[in-house]
């Protein structure tokens, strides 16, 4: 029996050794990696269809726009990079969490998970609670035996009461099997379905936070709320009060059995086990420290993996894979080194808890063999304090991973609640208003907008009148994209309002506002999924035929339909199996199929040889028609003929005008213009 606890432990050791390495991997992937499903009917019966839509919608946005429309973007690599740096940065800051919370509003929070599952849980306990009862009596019928059954004189008997106690015991181990099956499945399913619901909770507020915020945040760190962090949450919301239960009551009625029996013999087992339980709780202490870099040394490797693999391009391109392959080989020795101090740590606290184990099985069978050489107790009395060494075991290791499971899912749940309790900067405003269907007129009046302690745009005043098309040009830096942002609320405004249409933005609801505007950048975001699924974020319950308009007005359908797999073509991780062009045609037959008043276009066709920005600059014109749209260019020569071009400087609008008007000025424009066509003044 004793062996077999051991090996019990060790099994559960090893598997939270993996299950916890496995969390730090998958807290390092990319979010990206997540298939969209098409359809209403793959989704969860217990979302409703209108929080189905609202996070579609919130996913069109978010993959339309990016989430950095204030600063330049920068290459993929130094993004991966810095990401990477994060996810680091985001594991150790993990694990040195603290609570900055009452405790008692945490528990209150975390309760409030049982409430819909309220029977499934009390079921739990119940079950629980029987395996503790069924635990407690085995050794006292075994007792029962030997002191006054088997030494009973009549042997006829003993052949009777046997026979009763084997039954009775038969039925109480069949018992302790159905309510150790109940604990093990249903019991987790309902950690499950708690971790399924706090899951759907931070996603969907994931889904409302402001750029602004994904603009200081990681993915990994994301991810890793959602993934490692619940985990750990699971654990504690199945075995927290599982634990609990089971522990008290066996210890309790196991003390309460034997101080019956002997009061004596019941205080040395009681001091020798509570020494045992501090001797193993400090030496686990010291291992869970060395666990914890583990943990971190582990998602290093992850993340100079994940960096090295998403620039593989440049790796490649510069002949760098030794320089990839010391930086692997210096974190995984780093990894290899953590992971053997644990594992001698860890052979240190299982030689110890064995060593324990048996000192505590040997001072029961001295201490009782001298109390029966006293003749106050009988030898049937020794066997059952034996068999009660294992129960007080069991509850000795239940605390102490109870323990554990308290400080890592409380530090996970806290974790999450710090998500949860942030609100977006930009949200509806009491007293906002379905904006309708716009006609499309944009008026910013006098618009300052401060990004941290810089001050993007000061005092920028202009029009645009409905179905106009108008172009922002400039220099890097001066705002041209902070304006696109702000029209459909990506941020608010410091100071001075925008208004569509007569009405301020900040009257209308997000949802409505955003309805009425599609936004097509330089870098366009395309989903794991099918290339139908794709082009339907600009409608997702568009038909077949609207989605194949929309492709055809974008020319991309005879593309598509060339593909072996048509519309059913994956695009790839971010689109890497389209071309730039092609990703981009994609985009421009989601807004097609949008079919918006308000159309940004937001250098959409500056990353383009010249070949694909004819035919990518041919579906925006077409797109354009009759819809009101701001146009942000590098290349000059796409804006053209746009009604009126504002150039931006570092103090506002510098010049405004249409193309020839500006090239007659001879100022910021012309030298713009001509620098790129190397033309003299």
């Amino acid at each position: 029996m004793n062996d077999q606890s051991d090996s019990s432990l060790k099994t559960s050791f090893h598997q939270k050794q993996e299950q916890e390495l496995n969390n730090s991997t998958n807290s390092t992937r990319s979010a990206d990696s997540i298939k969209t499903t098409r359809g209403a009917d793959s989704v969860n019966s217990t979302r409703s269809a209108d929080s189905i839509k609202t996070t579609r919608d919130a996913d069109s946005v978010k993959s339309t726009h990016g989430a950095e429309p204030v600063k330049s973007a920068r290459g993929a690599d130094s993004v991966n990079s810095t990401r990477s740096a994060d996810s680091i940065k985001t594991t150790r800051d993990a694990d040195s969490v603290k609570s900055t919370r009452g405790v008692g509003s945490l528990l209150k929070r975390f309760i409030s998970y049982y409430k819909p599952y309220r029977g499934l849980f009390i079921a739990d306990l119940f079950f629980a609670l029987i395996q503790a009862l069924t635990a407690i009596a085995f050794p006292y019928l075994i007792r029962y035996l030997i002191n006054e059954v088997f030494v009973m004189s009549d042997l006829s008997l003993i052949g009777s009461i046997l026979t009763r106690t084997a039954i009775l015991m038969f039925v109480l181990y069949v018992v302790e099997a159905v309510a150790t099956y109940f604990v093990s499945s249903w019991g987790h399913i309902l950690g499950a379905r708690i971790e399924s619901d706090m899951r759907r909770d931070l996603f969907m507020h994931m889904e409302r936070l402001s750029f602004s915020f994904f603009d200081k945040t990681s993915t990994g760190y994301m991810v890793s709320r959602l993934i490692s962090d619940l985990s750990d949450i699971t654990e504690l919301a199945h075995h927290g009060p599982e634990n609990v239960l089971l522990s008290f009551v066996q210890v309790i009625g196991a003390l309460s059995i034997l101080s019956t029996i002997h009061i004596p013999m019941t205080l040395i087992l009681f001091f020798f086990t509570t020494l045992m339980l501090v001797v193993t709780a400090s030496y686990r202490r010291r291992m869970n420290s060395v666990f914890m870099d583990n943990r971190r040394k582990i998602a290093e490797v992850n993340a100079i993996v994940q960096d090295s693999l998403s620039g593989i391009r440049t790796v490649q391109s510069f002949g760098s894979e030794d320089i990839e392959l010391e930086k692997f080989h210096d974190g995984n020795e780093a990894f290899y080194e953590s992971k053997s101090r644990m594992y001698k740590v860890m052979g240190r606290f299982f030689t110890i808890n064995k060593f324990s184990e048996g000192m505590l099985y040997l001072t029961t069978l001295i201490a009782g063999g001298i109390f029966i050489i006293k003749g106050t107790l009988l030898p049937g009395d020794v066997i059952a304090y034996v068999l009660y060494i294992n129960t007080f075991l069991q509850p000795i290791r239940r605390i102490i991973m109870f323990s554990e499971q308290v400080r890592k899912g409380m530090t996970g749940f806290e974790r999450m609640i710090e998500v949860l309790d942030t609100e977006p900067d930009v949200q509806d405003l009491p007293g906002a208003v379905d904006a309708g269907e716009f006609e499309g007129e944009i008026v910013f009046d006098n618009v300052s907008f401060t990004y941290g302690d810089d001050m993007v745009l000061h005092n920028l005043s202009f029009k645009i009148e409905e179905g106009k098309t108008v172009a922002l040009v400039g220099p890097s830096g001066v705002g041209k994209t902070t304006v696109c942002s702000l029209i459909p609320r990506f941020y608010d405004v410091t100071e001075g309002s925008i208004r569509i249409d007569g009405r301020d933005v900040r009257e209308m609801t997000l949802k409505s506002l955003r309805r009425n505007i599609a936004v097509v950048q330089q870098d366009v975001y395309l989903f794991n999924s099918s290339l139908r699924d794709n082009i339907s974020y600009g409608d997702w319950h568009a038909s077949e035929e609207d989605i194949r308009k929309a492709a055809d007005a974008a020319n991309i359908d005879d593309f598509i339909m060339s593909l072996p797999d048509g519309y059913d073509t994956v695009a790839g991780e971010r689109g890497v199996r389209l071309s730039g062009g092609e990703r981009q045609r994609i985009s421009i037959a989601r807004a097609f199929l949008r079919n918006p008043p308000i159309l940004i276009l937001d250098e959409a066709t500056s990353s383009l040889d010249n070949i694909s920005e004819r035919i990518v600059q041919e579906a925006l014109s077409k797109l354009s028609e009759g819809r009101t749209t701001l146009v942000i260019a590098h290349r000059l020569s796409t804006i053209r003929n746009a009604d009126e071009i504002l150039v931006l400087a570092e103090h506002g609008i510098a010049e405004r005008g249409s193309h020839d008007e500006l090239m007659e000025k001879e100022g910021l424009y012309a030298t713009l213009y001509r620098s790129q066509f190397d033309q003299p003044a």
